[in-house]
């Protein structure tokens, strides 16, 4: 194998590993941006954190999911009984599930 052959295959492997970085990336900040934490619920205006747990409490607000001990709250599934954006959208309407 050539020196210019060997530079270009470790040029390519390089490349490879840096594009498969940038997209661990893209993924983590997409699933960042999906699931916020109730701080940032709270830091966006949604009341304090004690107001949305209430309003979780209450029905009144989209569940959060459950990730071993961390509570996260989709933002945006296009359904406002699950995302918090969709529900904000629609105007804040009651979460309640029927048939409890």
């Amino acid at each position: 194998m050539s020196a210019s052959t060997s530079a270009t295959a470790a040029q390519g492997q390089v490349a490879t590993s840096t594009s498969a970085t940038a997209e661990q990336g893209q993924v983590a900040t997409l699933i960042a941006f999906l699931l916020v934490s109730i701080n940032q619920l709270s830091s966006v205006g949604l009341g304090s954190t004690r107001h949305i747990r209430r309003l979780v409490d209450a029905g009144k607000m989209p569940a959060p999911v459950r990730l071993g001990k961390l509570l996260r709250w989709r933002m945006k599934t296009g359904d406002p009984t699950t995302g918090v954006r969709d529900w904000v959208d629609a105007g804040c309407p009651s979460c309640e599930r029927r048939g409890k």
